[in-house]
């Protein structure tokens, strides 16, 4: 039964950044509608399976309909807006995702009830074909695409089995043992072909992954932090249940249900944290949110929480996670060319299978350490706050690239204004109406009304 889930988790997070480079090459709203397709014919084999086996394997099918769907969603968001509003946009889309995570349980749970597992799958059916349908009809034609070159294949047959065999260890080291021959040759395999990977990608013509967008501080941070947040949702989406139940003696379906307070609190703070990130940049916010979350992950270490303290603990928890993950997406977005945006959704949602798979093997293992319930939660949830204070660093030691929202010139847009009017030509800045682009150097002109670019404009440039 493991290898149900697991099958669909390695497959997601082993195509989805690949889908994302098939993107920007072939179309994002192509892929996407596509995606919609792929996913609905994966659930629909998975309700109708005639064994575990089979079920298995169409939840691989399933996993790369997901993979095209979440590579391009981001991406889709990150060209429809304007940058300045781009944070309330991936803000809104945050709360979905966390109303999802907290409603799914509960869902699932009815569902089960209602028709047996099999109506789990069978009802993303009717609502993939509504997704698909207004896809097709609301997402605007794919701009901003790279030329057409040969897909790496040889970056894939090395990524796909490095990340494959190290999500692997990582989630069932714990079960089979680290030291066991499985987990070590396991490990073994991703040590070697991980480099190989970054070494291919370097010199390849059209990477599969362009390790040069590693080069922006903005994006590696961002990146970085991202991937130990997910590690903490998730690392105390896993603990803290346990805790109820063996320590608290709350029921099963007590617990889930006091478990949903997280993910809420999210929904309710990633709209209003995307639309102050666009005002004063991500920098504050996701450092503070990452701040908030160690801050209360010690407190209730230090403590021995009843379930009313549980709750709020895991309030504040959502909370601060909600102020830091919509400003730290948009962060990372707007550090990718517009070109690249599907293959840099793709890293970024690449880091939140990672860091479920990551929270499993190492949550865990910091649990086992306890000998009774509550000595296992404390040290488990002190790991935790440790992964969140380095997020906090990582996010309060970020880079800037001009252009992006939070910079001094985005922070002087005056709306759409009038018609730019570029002096070309010249070697010194450009000429912009106050609030537009340069889609020369991508800054943005300020008060000042220039771009503030020392290089050579040798060409008239529209605004965007």
């Amino acid at each position: 039964m493991t290898w149900v889930g697991l099958s669909y988790l390695l497959v997601l997070v082993a195509t989805v950044t690949a889908v994302g480079r098939v993107a920007d090459i072939a179309g994002r709203k192509l892929l996407y509608t596509y995606g919609f397709g792929v996913f609905i014919l994966g659930s629909a084999l998975c309700g109708l399976t005639p064994s575990l086996a089979a079920l298995a394997g169409f939840r691989v099918l399933q996993a790369v309909g997901a993979a095209m769907l979440q590579a391009n969603s981001v991406a889709i968001i990150y060209l429809a807006l304007p940058r300045a509003s781009l944070g309330r946009g991936i803000g809104i889309q945050g709360a979905a995702q966390a109303l999802g995570l907290a409603l799914g349980p509960a869902a699932g749970g009815l569902l089960l009830a209602a028709g047996g597992w099999r109506l789990i799958f069978l009802i993303n059916v009717p609502l993939g074909l509504a997704g698909l349908g207004a896809g097709w009809l609301l997402i605007p034609r794919s701009r901003h695409l790279q030329q057409r070159v040969p897909f790496d294949w040889a970056g894939l047959a090395l990524f796909m089995p490095a990340i494959t065999a190290l999500l692997s260890a990582a989630t069932l080291g714990n079960r089979a043992g680290w030291t066991s021959p499985v987990i070590t040759g396991l490990l073994a395999g991703a040590a070697v072909l991980g480099p190989g990977f970054v070494r291919w990608e370097r010199r390849a013509r059209a990477p599969m992954l362009d390790t040069s967008l590693f080069r922006s501080p903005a994006f590696t941070s961002g990146i970085a932090s991202g991937l130990l947040s997910y590690l903490v949702m998730f690392g105390v989406l896993l603990v803290a249940p346990v805790y109820l139940e063996r320590a608290l003696r709350a029921s099963s379906g007590r617990a889930g249900l006091e478990l949903t307070v997280m993910p809420l609190c999210l929904a309710v703070v990633a709209p209003p944290a995307g639309r102050l990130a666009d005002r004063c940049g991500p920098r504050l916010l996701t450092a503070a949110g990452m701040t908030i979350v160690a801050g209360m992950l010690i407190a209730l270490a230090l403590g021995r929480p009843g379930q009313l303290t549980l709750i709020t603990g895991l309030a504040v928890v959502g909370a601060g996670l909600g102020l830091f993950t919509p400003p730290n997406n948009a962060a990372i977005m707007a550090a990718a060319p517009r070109r690249q945006s599907g293959m840099a959704g793709g890293v970024l949602n690449m880091t939140r299978g990672t860091g479920t798979a990551l929270a499993l093997a190492l949550t865990g293992a910091a649990y086992e350490l306890g000998a009774s319930p509550w000595q296992g939660f404390r040290i488990a949830v002190l790991f935790l706050a440790s992964m969140s204070a380095a997020a906090a660093l990582l996010a309060s030691g970020r880079g800037h690239r001009p252009g992006e929202p939070g910079t001094v010139d985005s922070r002087h847009r005056r709306g759409p204004g009038p018609p730019a009017r570029p002096i070309t030509g010249l070697t010194g800045p450009m000429l912009l109406a106050p609030g537009r682009e340069c889609t020369f150097c991508t800054r943005w002109a300020g008060r000042s009304r220039s771009c503030a670019s020392s290089v050579l404009h040798a060409a008239p440039r529209r605004p965007l």
